[in-house]
């Protein structure tokens, strides 16, 4: 499935509901996927990358941008129990099942949002943005998310991003090097990369 057909507020594909269990940072996680979703028979290479080299914060908000149905938002609210999670999707299938997978993982300290974005987001600043972005939908749908961030971002805040190397990677870490003026590979492994900038100043 391309990633041009999940980044849609409505799936055209049957539904065809799939469960899996897996173990991120140590920690069983019980997933309920379907069609026209991002990963959905197991959790990518690129969000399990990116999971275990954030350094999660223990107070704030947190922002899962694209949530999917949830995996990087659920395993977030996890490791920081005293945060609120914020997790959004353009896509209204991926929404409904992180609602679910929520309340399945047992998990209440996460809100999921239907919407492109920030935009179907409250008015918050947060400590942490996480993200792994569609990016096979081009540079004016991702880097805009980059300027997004920075303006919702506390100060400092941090936002995580991962990409494929070959994807795209180092001219994502020019435009965050520009939007932040600062940028860093914090983890990298499998063709992917995990790049972290710190909102400062």
């Amino acid at each position: 499935m391309s990633e041009q057909h999940y980044f849609t507020a409505q799936p055209q594909t049957p539904t065809d509901e799939m469960e899996f269990t897996e173990t991120l940072l140590g920690h069983t996680y019980r997933f309920i996927t379907d069609t026209g979703v991002f990963s959905k028979d197991r959790v990518d290479a690129g969000s399990k990358l990116l999971l275990e080299a954030v350094e999660f914060p223990q107070d704030g908000l947190i922002c899962d941008l694209g949530c999917g149905y949830g995996p990087i938002g659920i395993v977030a609210a996890h490791e920081s129990p005293q945060c609120l999670v914020h997790m959004v999707d353009i896509n209204e299938r991926a929404v409904g099942l992180a609602v679910r997978n929520l309340a399945n993982n047992g998990l209440s300290n996460a809100q999921v949002f239907s919407g492109d974005g920030f935009t179907a987001l409250p008015a918050a600043k947060y400590a942490l943005i996480l993200t792994n972005p569609p990016i096979r939908a081009g540079k004016k749908v991702i880097y805009p998310m980059v300027h997004q961030a920075w303006e919702r971002l506390e100060n400092p805040g941090r936002l995580c991003l991962v990409i494929r190397t070959k994807q795209g990677a180092k001219s994502m870490e020019k435009h965050m090097e520009a939007v932040f003026g600062n940028v860093e590979t914090i983890a990298k492994g499998g063709g992917y990369r995990i790049l972290q900038s710190v909102k400062q100043g």
